[in-house]
């Protein structure tokens, strides 16, 4: 799937199930939410700390996805255009990186 069809395809469904979008701070509140499911649950299963039998079950591409849903919902209703931002990222960091990795000595 397309970036482009991502984001059409959130706002169909935020406008046929969802009802409406909710506002942006309520939005950025739960992107905050997703971001911290993913990060226990890699905390957990990829760091340090053990994991709890309740957090095994837990499915991290799944919460990962939730975190890309609110990303889209943030982007839609401020008129971003994903997929033009990334490439624009993507130009941007290569132009900007292009030597910085290969010279550290720490990778």
């Amino acid at each position: 799937m397309e970036i482009k069809e991502l984001q059409t395809e959130v706002d169909q469904w935020i406008k046929t199930i969802g009802v409406r979008y909710f506002n942006e701070l309520t939005n950025m509140a739960m992107l905050t939410e997703e971001v911290g499911e993913v990060a226990r649950i890699i905390a957990r299963r990829y760091g340090e700390q053990s994991e709890k039998e309740s957090d095994k079950n837990k499915d991290l591409g799944d919460e990962l996805a939730d975190v890309l849903w609110v990303l889209v919902c943030l982007a839609n209703q401020t008129g971003v255009d994903l997929e033009d931002a990334i490439q624009r990222n993507i130009a941007k960091k290569t132009q900007r990186d292009s030597e910085r990795h290969k010279n550290n000595p720490k990778l």
